[in-house]
């Protein structure tokens, strides 16, 4: 089975609430929920890739040094296997857009479950909850 390594991020505002993106239509997914990352390119870092993801997806600038490991997924899907590290960071330049079309949600602890996630993002949210809980 193939093996799929993706970066995900958990961009946490002052209100202690967390970014998710929904995934737009044409895509595998479409509709569900996820945190904003994208697939690690050959010889880039999860934090590179986080970096150049968070500009070409929502137009905010985040520094290497502003990633905090946080937890990681591990996920068999029919027909590859995704793993996932997740980090937080607190601060980050620029307003959060949807520059490929997705919608954005900044979403407290109570409203996670409101929105339907991939079934690799699901189990994140225990680690999220407890992240949130000591943002202050």
């Amino acid at each position: 089975m193939k093996l799929i390594l993706v970066a995900a991020i958990a961009l946490i505002n002052d209100r202690r609430e967390v970014l998710l993106a929904e995934r737009p239509k044409g895509k595998a997914m479409a509709g569900l929920w996820e945190f904003p990352g994208g697939k690690v390119e050959p010889g880039e870092s999860p934090e590179a890739c986080l970096i150049r993801e968070c500009a070409e997806e929502l137009g905010v600038s985040v520094r290497a040094g502003d990633l905090h490991p946080l937890t990681f997924a591990s996920h068999a899907y029919d027909d590859f296997h995704l793993l996932m590290p997740v980090y937080a960071c607190r601060k980050w330049s620029g307003k959060p857009q949807g520059l490929e079309g997705q919608r954005l949600a900044f979403a407290s602890t109570d409203a996670l479950d409101d929105y339907p996630m991939p079934p690799a993002d699901a189990p994140l949210l225990a680690d999220i909850r407890r992240t949130l809980a000591d943002a202050g």
